[in-house]
């Protein structure tokens, strides 16, 4: 299984401590990768996990809605890894309200972390790995990437942002042996999402929805990043892959 082996790679993964995140970095970890993880609250528990994995860890405290200075988390990343091979951009923030209600405020938080951080984090660290001959960038969509939900237009607004602008920069960078991809995931249990997984009568809803008739779990995000992480993914570029449990399906 060489194709997957993530042995000497080194990953940053954002809003990595818990939930999607942690579960990505944990999958990064577990083929090999040394992994670096940035929050705006560092947790030393998914660091000792990650090193449980037998690799290095490092975290990063920094607020990323704070884009203006993603100069200076480059700087503390390359500091303290010496390079990024793997960039996972995992962090984001989803506000609900119906559209009379939303706030220029509310739109703004969650385009400013979701979206225009999201592309300068890419900017930043896809020009290392342009210059380094290559790499790996995997931006996280959402179901909403593609479709528009209720009460969540910043946050459908962005995530579709954010998969046209992994088109965008594949087009730009796969020439440079830069993949740029997404990953589209469906509902998945995580900290997040405990009050929905708590609502019976949702919940019914939702698995008549889905062919699996199950929620996800962040385990099973695993799989999908590790391959867009590795050489088994070398020719695959601008993709948005749905781990949905089917529901794009139907």
């Amino acid at each position: 299984m060489k194709l997957f082996d993530l042995s000497e790679k080194i990953a940053l993964v954002t809003g990595g401590t818990r939930g999607i995140g942690k579960g990505i970095a944990l999958g990064l970890a577990e083929a090999g990768a040394d992994v670096a993880i940035v929050a705006r609250t560092m947790r030393e528990d998914t660091l000792a996990a990650i090193r449980a994995k037998g690799v290095r860890a490092w975290g990063i405290a920094f607020d990323l809605a704070r884009h203006q200075h993603i100069d200076d988390l480059v700087r503390t990343v390359l500091d303290q890894t010496g390079r990024v091979d793997i960039l996972v951009n995992n962090a984001g923030l989803i506000l609900r309200h119906p559209l009379d209600h939303f706030t220029a405020e509310d739109w703004h938080a969650v385009l400013d972390l979701n979206l225009t951080s999201t592309f300068f984090v890419c900017q930043k660290f896809g020009l290392r790995m342009v210059e380094q001959g290559g790499g790996k960038i995997i931006n996280i969509g959402s179901l909403l990437s593609v479709q528009g939900g209720i009460n969540v237009p910043s946050y459908a607004a962005s995530k579709g942002g954010v998969l046209q602008i992994t088109k965008a920069m594949a087009n730009e960078w796969a020439s440079h042996n830069v993949n740029v991809n997404c990953i589209l995931p469906g509902y998945i249990r995580t900290e997040l999402t405990e009050a929905l997984m708590n609502d019976m009568e949702r919940c019914r809803q939702l698995f008549e929805r889905i062919p699996q008739h199950r929620f996800g779990e962040t385990e099973d995000l695993a799989g999908a990043a590790v391959f867009l992480a590795s050489s088994a993914s070398d020719y695959v570029n601008g993709i948005g892959l749905p781990v949905d449990g089917g529901w794009l399906a139907r």
